[in-house]
């Protein structure tokens, strides 16, 4: 019995370690019918994209789209930086990755959602607490970057029309950002961009932070702080 005894012992000590951290609470996400914390992009590829915000994990990032989203500020906007089987980045309104909106920078909120295909997260800069305004979608997973970046987001439809966006870095003829809603503000139905007011993209791009290595996004410089 004392072999049983033991391994009881041990079972009963590894349950008081492990238990109070398994038992952290965490906040539910929003249900999928909660148009409020829906994220609607309307792209020049041609549709509309779904994202599904996540304020329970990243609340400060989500409440920075919201605010950032009715002031029309993502309108317009190209996506300046698409690796093909990685990711899409925008949300610069530069439009060459070293820009921001006039808000200050925000903390990292790192969290447990991974980058899956679909993941929406905050991009920034070598500093950790740098996000502001940009941000990309991962075309294909890249679990690498799980716990470095803000994930605050999943694009729930439309991804067909984030897979059409153009590559490049940056792209010959990019993709843009017609318009961007609020789910439960009662967005319009899909139009275009028109051509006229559609932003011109920088011939040349400067050097990002981390573009030697293919596993991280590169957002903005930390060189252009406002």
């Amino acid at each position: 019995m004392r072999p049983f005894a033991l391994f009881a012992a041990a079972l009963a000590a590894t349950v008081s370690v492990v238990s109070p951290a398994a038992a952290q609470d965490r906040l539910p996400a929003p249900p999928l019918t909660d148009k409020t914390n829906i994220w609607v992009l309307d792209l020049s590829t041609g549709g509309r994209v779904e994202v599904a915000l996540r304020p329970d994990v990243a609340p400060k990032m989500v409440d920075r789209i919201k605010t950032l989203t009715r002031q029309h500020f993502y309108d317009g906007l190209l996506f300046h930086r698409v690796i093909d089987g990685f990711m899409a980045q925008g949300g610069d309104p530069k439009g060459d990755g070293t820009g921001g909106s006039t808000l200050p920078d925000l903390p990292a909120e790192f969290n447990y959602l991974p980058h899956v295909r679909g993941a929406v997260a905050a991009a920034r800069a070598d500093k950790e607490d740098s996000a502001n305004s940009q941000f990309y979608i991962v075309l294909q997973p890249r679990f690498q970057l799980d716990k470095k970046y803000t994930v605050f987001g999943r694009v729930l439809t439309g991804m067909n029309y984030v897979d059409a966006i153009e590559k490049g870095e940056p792209p010959q003829n990019p993709s843009r950002i017609v318009h961007a809603y609020i789910a439960s503000d009662n967005p319009p139905a899909y139009q275009p961009l028109p051509a006229a007011v559609a932003p011109t993209l920088p011939t040349t791009l400067p050097t990002l932070p981390g573009t030697t290595s293919a596993a991280k996004p590169a957002p903005k410089k930390s060189a252009t702080r406002r």
